[in-house]
């Protein structure tokens, strides 16, 4: 059994489909298939029932999918500290952060971070705030950015930054005129444009108005929507209120799209995420330094560094 024909297996596994997991690798599909032919042959055991031109796992396979994730993870790991050895010149990082985080505060640090070690290969996943934990727990990313609270015991959490929470609506909402909004009227005063359950953003809001004595059950919801950009252009309708990021309605506001409710929330954390058990790479540490640096603009030579 090689680390290729376990890279294979997974990546038929997570999409129960040959074609789409041999464009995933970069293989062809009579390698993908091949591959997969011989593991079950070698092994006498069938891992994918063949039913007309789907694929699924066998009970073997989905037994065999944990043990071959974590024997990967493993196999990550140990490059981890092979890059580590080589003084930062070459490797990987792979990171999940979640889409406020991904869309408006990461990715200057990620620049920085190139900046200073270009040979080092990075990989941003997105997702949200519950999905970030998974994947750090699960060890498909060594560091997790999230914006929400995190209540997993394997898991370390560290405060990096802190972020704006701001309740927004349309210019023709009731609430755009500017009027005091009490933690009642949350309930009674309008409908709801919020993020799917897991985000960070909702978990922060639904936690600070908790402790203002109002449940978040309810909140009239009329819609839920996975993006930040969806909820801010629903709102943008005048129907109703939403809440983001202040960086994420900035532009917004400034153009007279969104308008800021009289609702004032405490203010957020930006977190880091690691396995407790896990070897931390030179590479993660070094981001997380960048991370929490001065804001002050660094001064480059950019003409001694090329993308």
């Amino acid at each position: 059994m090689t680390f290729e024909q376990l890279s294979i297996f997974v990546a038929v596994a997570e999409r129960e489909h040959l074609t789409k997991a041999a464009f995933a690798i970069g293989l062809t599909p009579s390698a993908v298939s091949s591959a997969i032919r011989n593991l079950e042959t070698s092994y006498g055991v069938e891992l994918f029932h063949r039913v007309g031109r789907r694929i699924e796992l066998t009970y073997e396979g989905r037994v065999f999918l944990g043990e071959a994730r974590a024997t990967l993870a493993r196999a990550k790991a140990a490059a981890l500290v092979l890059s580590d050895l080589g003084g930062l010149q070459k490797g990987e990082l792979v990171v999940f952060a979640s889409q406020t985080i991904a869309s408006y505060w990461l990715p200057a640090m990620l620049m920085r971070f190139k900046i200073r070690y270009p040979g080092i290969d990075l990989k941003l996943m997105i997702g949200n705030t519950t999905t970030a934990a998974k994947a750090v727990l699960d060890g498909l990313a060594e560091v997790g950015f999230v914006e929400g609270s995190v209540d997993e015991p394997a898991l370390s959490v560290r405060p990096l930054t802190e972020d704006e929470l701001l309740v927004v609506v349309g210019p023709r909402h009731p609430w755009a005129r500017g009027k005091p909004i009490a933690p009642a009227e949350l309930v009674s005063g309008t409908r709801w444009v919020m993020r799917e359950k897991g985000s960070g953003t909702r978990s922060a809001f639904e936690a600070a108005i908790s402790n203002l004595g109002t449940v978040p059950g309810d909140l009239a919801v009329a819609l839920e929507l996975p993006s930040n950009e969806a909820v801010i252009s629903a709102a943008r309708e005048g129907l109703c209120a939403t809440v983001v990021s202040g960086a994420v309605a900035a532009p917004l506001l400034t153009q007279g799209l969104l308008v800021k409710a009289r609702f004032t929330l405490p203010s957020r954390q930006f977190a880091i995420l690691r396995h407790k058990q896990r070897h931390s790479s030179r590479a993660s540490l070094a981001l997380e330094t960048i991370c929490r640096e001065d804001k002050a603009a660094e001064v480059q030579n950019w003409d001694d560094w090329a993308l």
